[in-house]
């Protein structure tokens, strides 16, 4: 049984936040509308998690700036927005469909429609034709050769 309460404990601290506990509002609603906005932002040191999720110097800026924008009173995309204004569009983990971004977004399905097209292709080759039987000939000197090797 403790086995298993360390497996369930282990598999669940991976989805933990990594705000501390001086940076939480005494709010619920605001620190709920908080949370909501660092799983949205990426951190720009770890690059593959979001602020709420790092536990980096920046990441910890990035979520105590977002609750001082909320505690200002600004809305949830009034805050994204100042974000992304200091750090571009890249601090977004979805980032927009614009211009910059479609290669990104259209990426997966070009390799899809490629890879279809390649395995097309692949299995749409003629078979090779079957080998020509060996001659009786061929047979007795190769038998032969054989022989004369061992």
């Amino acid at each position: 049984m403790k086995q298993l309460m360390f497996i369930l404990a282990f598999f669940l601290a991976g989805s933990a936040f990594a705000a501390e506990p001086d940076e939480l509002l005494d709010d619920p609603a605001l620190e709920e509308r908080a949370e909501m906005i660092d799983a949205q932002l990426r951190c720009v040191v770890c690059q593959s998690q979001s602020i709420a999720e790092s536990n980096a110097p920046l990441a910890k800026d990035l979520r105590l700036l977002v609750r001082e924008r909320l505690v200002a009173g600004d809305t949830d995309k009034e805050v994204i927005a100042y974000v992304v204004d200091r750090y571009g569009d890249y601090v977004l983990l979805k980032p927009p469909v614009q211009g910059n971004t479609l290669f990104l977004w259209a990426f997966p399905a070009l390799a899809l429609a490629a890879g279809g097209v390649g395995a097309f292709f692949f299995l749409r080759r003629p078979n090779p034709a079957p080998a020509a039987p060996i001659s009786d000939e061929d047979e007795k000197e190769i038998d032969r050769l054989l022989e004369e090797r061992g």
